[in-house]
């Protein structure tokens, strides 16, 4: 699915091929076989996970939320970890705009906020 909100910004969603896991502690977060590839224009690639391949119970909801102008409104997650938690470790885009339906419902973790984030065949 592409988007061209204007000539200059252009989203694609893609179905992802491979398999994704999100690592933290030595415990796997997320590992699925299902995730879809965001690409947006002046920004990384990442990783949208379908919440069944997600480990729901390490993730609490945080009170902080964010707009983006083209995809929407994002919500944030803390990671609960044996070692602490990990501040807004993960986001989701829950009713997103018209141009990125498809990650509604799924998420992304910050690379830099966890261990790993793996793609492998």
């Amino acid at each position: 699915m592409a988007v061209e909100p204007d000539a200059a910004h252009r989203i694609d969603i893609v179905a992802n091929r491979h398999r994704v896991r999100v690592i933290h502690g030595g415990i796997t977060i997320a590992d699925t076989l299902r995730a879809v590839t965001l690409c947006e224009t002046g920004y990384p690639d990442v990783f949208y996970f379908p919440r069944p391949d997600v480990n729901m119970a390490r993730l609490e909801r945080s009170p902080r939320t964010s707009h983006c102008p083209y995809k929407g409104e994002a919500t944030y997650f803390h990671l609960r970890t044996e070692d602490g938690r990990v501040e807004d470790a993960a986001w989701s885009y829950e009713a997103p705009l018209d141009g990125a339906r498809g990650i509604e419902g799924y998420l992304a973790f910050y690379a830099s906020r966890v261990d790993r984030i793996d793609q492998t065949s």
